[in-house]
């Protein structure tokens, strides 16, 4: 994909993004001005990078929702929800075809048919498989501007907006002059004039009737032009035309351009006159190509003239006298350029960086990480052997240890993005699944800039998903049964963020119903999730928890938004997988509350060392509940298991050395006490014998690769301070 692909990729996700979120807002508020004006502006933009790119498919889809827009703006209807599906159905055509060039790096090759279906779904025109047309009558042509621009050659690089004009035939009864009107364009830079059909003889022709298609350049902006037009007949097109050449038409000539000039200079710049006539060819040649990639066409043409003059001698005394000014205006340029239109302050400081480099820096981080802890365990080596050198040693290790600190804080800090860009998709997603049931909710969104991993934001959208159709579909109530309870018509889902710490936690909060622990109980006894005796002593928290039992469902039907059992269980092995937890609190009438905490990093970990059968192992630290030492006699044997109780709790035993050599027995030990670390796993509590416990430690994992790769129960590696490879676990895969 080439850089101008790429950049119209990224603005249109941004305006798609904008247009959707004005529409959602509009169905709340139809008479919002400065709303309308935004969305109608997105798809106006839409529209014109589509021409540029001359992705005309695009353009007549944007386009047919435009023109009911205008509608809208001039007051003759309002934007209700059918004409806001409408909008977005055109929107959804744009992301899909979005996508496709983001993933190929080309325009989709079955682009005209999908911009006719998706016209003819929408219904915003009566003819889905017409073009767009003029009052007149007459197709537009897809490409009028690449022509307009193409005849006018010599303006194309200081036009900002290009205008089609096609007057009423009857404009003169209505007192208009519509050639005044357009040579009254501001900074107007070419005008052309063609008939709409072809003229007829003389003695037929109506002097009454206009017959006329206006094109022009301006050096205007789309507003501006727009605002000179108002209160035209007939049909009237206003597009941007590429910013990037305007901007190469002005200002001094690039570094790069400069350079390829001076070699022609050079070229010409010779004593024999040997091979001159293919010196000065290739020079000139050269030059204008190179002017004409900057769009300075005038410029171009003027080489072309000073390389046509003449043979030999004059030929380059003409064509080196004319690169030579260039250089002398470029070298003039900064004395004549005017103070910049925007004050230094609100200079934009966002820097677009390809994500590898970002990963480079993040790898070379954790290199530097291993090196510290190297460092680290030198010095206590040194101050164990009474080495004089040790506390200046150790001194340098704390102060290496606060640089690469900041150092990890500012690179991880290049992977985050706030959450927007998840929440902004849940206003569409609520509105649909809400019309689709029949029941009335709004979204309310609350820290939507909170920071998060880039992981965890590709991670979170699924899981976020789950819980707001169930929200949708088992929490809240239909319109009557709350008002009967008292309740808005209008159920009220929150999202919520919050950053504590290294921690973001995530609510989705409903006011609907809350969840039936009876219910919960029943489906539990009935697909043998639990044992009878134990429901009957569960704390209602406990008994709640067990919606995330794989395949647990209380839906009495399935749906094509729920009951089918597997989103609870997705939503905890999606979260549990980035180190994150989740969990419910329920108030029966009053409403429901699943809160996530997840990591701010998935890349910086805190570990526990542990060692077991001679190795060293880490164990996530947001995993451990704590570390107990246990009597040998309190680990009693259940069957072929082995539990503690421990708090009121009977928590199965596993020995670390026996799971990862895969054998089934305990080994015989000695020692007349055990350490255990306790663990959370899916939200059960899990005993992990290890023969003795190490330090805490934060490390930048490394995936595991080459043959090694998809190992299960094996998070990543880092290395030790004495070189030794560190093992972090998986304890959720570990012990399935």
């Amino acid at each position: 994909m080439n850089d101008f692909l790429r950049q119209f990729l990224i603005e249109s996700r941004e305006l798609v993004a904008q247009a959707t979120d004005g529409l959602l807002l509009l169905e709340q508020s139809p008479a919002n001005a400065e709303c309308i004006d935004s969305v109608f502006r997105a798809f106006h933009t839409l529209k014109g990078g589509a021409g540029i790119v001359e992705f005309a498919a695009m353009e007549r889809v944007v386009h047919s929702a435009e023109e009911r827009l205008v509608q809208v703006r001039s007051g003759k209807r309002t934007l209700d929800p059918g004409l806001a599906g409408e909008c977005l159905a055109c929107l959804d055509q744009v992301s899909a075809w979005l996508d496709i060039l983001e993933r190929t790096g080309a325009l989709p090759a079955d682009r005209d048919p999908k911009a006719d279906m998706a016209i003819d779904a929408a219904g915003i025109l009566d003819s889905p498989a017409d073009e767009i047309r003029s009052a007149a009558g007459m197709p537009v042509p897809q490409n009028w501007t690449a022509s307009l621009l193409s005849r006018n050659s010599s303006v194309r690089g200081t036009a900002v907006s290009a205008i089609r004009f096609v007057p009423d035939r009857d404009c003169f009864y209505q007192g208009e002059d519509p050639v005044a009107r357009m040579s009254a364009l501001p900074r107007l830079l070419a005008l052309d004039l063609e008939p709409v059909s072809a003229w007829p003889p003389l003695s037929d022709l109506d002097p009454y009737s206009c017959n006329l298609i206006l094109t022009a350049l301006t050096g205007s902006s789309v507003n501006d032009v727009s605002a000179h037009m108002q209160g035209h007949s007939g049909d009237c097109e206003v597009i941007a035309v590429s910013a990037a050449a305007a901007s190469r038409m002005e200002g001094p000539l690039p570094r790069n351009v400069c350079k390829i000039l001076e070699e022609q200079l050079a070229l010409l710049d010779v004593e024999k006159v040997q091979h001159l006539p293919g010196r000065i060819a290739s020079a000139g040649i050269t030059a204008a190509n190179t002017m004409q990639y900057c769009g300075r066409h005038d410029h171009a043409e003027a080489l072309k003239r000073a390389l046509g003059s003449g043979v030999g001698e004059h030929a380059r005394v003409s064509l080196r006298d004319a690169i030579m000014r260039l250089l002398a205006s470029d070298s003039a340029a900064p004395a004549q350029k005017a103070e910049p239109s925007q004050p230094p302050e609100t200079i934009t400081r966002t820097l677009r960086v390809d994500a590898g480099r970002i990963d480079s820096l993040v790898r070379l981080t954790g290199e530097l990480t291993i090196a510290k802890n190297a460092m680290g365990h030198t010095a206590k080596l040194a101050q164990a052997n009474g080495d004089s050198v040790a506390g200046l040693l150790k001194e340098q290790h704390g102060a290496l240890e606060r640089l690469i600190a900041q150092l990890q804080g500012s690179v991880i800090g290049m992977r985050v993005l706030p959450l927007r860009s998840v929440f902004q998709r849940f206003p569409r997603v609520l509105r649909e699944m809400a019309s689709s049931l029949g029941k009335a909710a709004k979204l309310e969104i609350e820290g939507e800039d909170t920071e998060a991993d880039k992981t965890i934001i590709e991670m979170l959208f699924e899981p976020l998903l789950h819980i707001v159709r169930n929200a949708i579909d088992h929490g809240v109530e239909d319109a009557n049964e709350r008002l009967k309870r008292g309740k808005p018509r209008v159920a009220t889902i929150q999202l919520r963020a919050a950053r504590e710490a290294n921690q973001v936690l995530i609510e989705v909060a409903d006011d609907g119903g809350g969840i039936d622990v009876e219910r919960v109980r029943e489906v539990a006894r009935s697909r043998g999730v639990a044992m009878e005796t134990d429901l009957r002593t569960m704390a209602e928290a406990d008994v709640i928890d067990l919606v995330f039992a794989p395949g647990f469902s209380t839906a009495t039907k399935v749906t094509e938004i729920s009951g089918r059992g597997v989103g609870m269980d997705a939503v905890r092995k999606a979260v549990e997988k980035v180190g994150g937890r989740v969990s419910i609190a329920s108030r029966a009438g009053q409403g429901t509350t699943v809160s996530f905490s997840l990591p701010f990093s998935v890349l910086m970990t805190q570990v526990m060392t542990v060692e077991a059968g001679g190795q060293a192992f880490g164990i996530p630290a947001d995993a451990i509940v704590e570390t107990v030492r246990v009597a040998s006699e309190g680990i009693s044997g259940v069957g072929d298991a082995r539990v503690i109780v421990h708090r009121n709790r009977t928590i199965p035993v596993l020995e670390l050395g026996t799971v990862l050599d895969g054998s089934q027995k305990s080994r015989a030990r000695e020692e007349t006490h055990a350490t255990v670390v306790i663990a959370a796993v899916a939200g059960q509590w899990v005993g992990i014998q290890v023969d003795r416990p190490g330090e805490r430690m934060e490390v930048i994992l490394k995936p595991l690769e080459g043959l090694l790769s998809g190992t299960s129960g094996i998070a990543g590696t880092t290395l030790l301070g004495d070189g030794r490879i560190l093992l972090v676990l998986d304890i959720g895969e570990l012990l399935q």
